[in-house]
């Protein structure tokens, strides 16, 4: 069965950076739509970001356009999230997600396949 684990949460201070990592494994990656989501305790699940097939197209929340970016490596079955200029806003549990198709990126009901989440904490 196809499995998502995420990595490379952590703490750190406004203004600084981190970069996660979703690795996929059961699964040819190329084949999957990815995507970023995260969730504040309390809140609704909300979309990041998300990049096609083979990287040709990337979409972004407006909250995180120009901040964040994402990526993927599909001969290493890898996404990543690479996030600059953090703000305590962005505090929140990060999943990463697979889905096989891409008409609407931003639907989590797009995905099917979910990570477990990594913490990412940002102090002020």
């Amino acid at each position: 069965q196809v499995q998502l684990v995420e990595s490379g949460g952590g703490l750190v201070q406004a203004g600084g950076s981190l970069r996660l990592s979703c690795a996929a494994s059961r699964l040819t990656l190329s084949t999957y739509y990815m995507g970023w989501f995260r969730q504040c305790p309390g809140k609704e699940r909300e979309f990041v970001s998300a990049i096609s097939w083979i990287g040709g197209s990337t979409f972004y929340t407006d909250s995180v356009k120009g901040r964040f970016t994402i990526s993927r490596d599909n001969a290493k079955n890898m996404v990543y999230l690479q996030m600059n200029s953090l703000k305590p806003e962005d505090t929140a549990v990060y999943y990463c997600a697979a889905g096989p198709y891409g008409r609407n990126s931003r639907a989590n009901t797009q995905y099917d396949t979910w990570g477990q989440g990594t913490q990412v904490t940002v102090s002020s």
